[in-house]
């Protein structure tokens, strides 16, 4: 068997050669997978306050969801003529959840949880209430704003 200077045989290097060539395969096939399993965190846009609707274009009991950043919200006029908003994304597993005129409660289709009317989870599987936000209205709009 013939040896090269570093005393190594061919056979040896061949195998460093091969093992070499499977692992930068693995890994060139390996990496991208988990790349897309666990993607990149994006920077939340700084948003404190957004426009949610105006005055007019909610009746008594009714729910709307808008855009407050880069998550949906709802905003909530209730029986009562009271402007309520909240995080529209389930506790749970990030579902969009929806107001229930029927029974005056939130709402997530993903496995049926409910919210009440102050966020607070009572029953399903949320683990957590929902993020409240302020509201006030200036003028002709209700201004949806995060809370501290």
């Amino acid at each position: 068997m013939e040896n090269y200077e570093n005393g190594q045989s061919r056979r040896s290097f061949l195998n460093w050669l091969l093992v070499g060539g499977f692992g930068s395969l693995a890994a060139a096939t390996i990496y991208p997978l988990v790349r897309f399993i666990y993607p990149p965190e994006l920077p939340q846009a700084v948003q404190n306050s957004v426009v949610a609707a105006k005055t007019g274009e909610m009746p008594p009991n009714s729910g709307k969801i808008f855009k407050f950043g880069t998550k949906p919200g709802i905003l909530i006029r209730t029986k009562g003529d009271e402007y309520r908003a909240f995080s529209a994304v389930c506790t749970h597993l990030q579902c969009a959840v929806q107001y229930e005129e029927s029974r005056g409660d939130i709402w997530c289709a993903c496995h049926n949880g409910r919210f009440d009317l102050s966020g607070k989870n009572i029953s399903g599987p949320p683990p957590a209430p929902l993020e409240v936000f302020n509201v006030a209205i200036r003028g002709e709009e209700i201004i949806v704003s995060k809370k501290g």
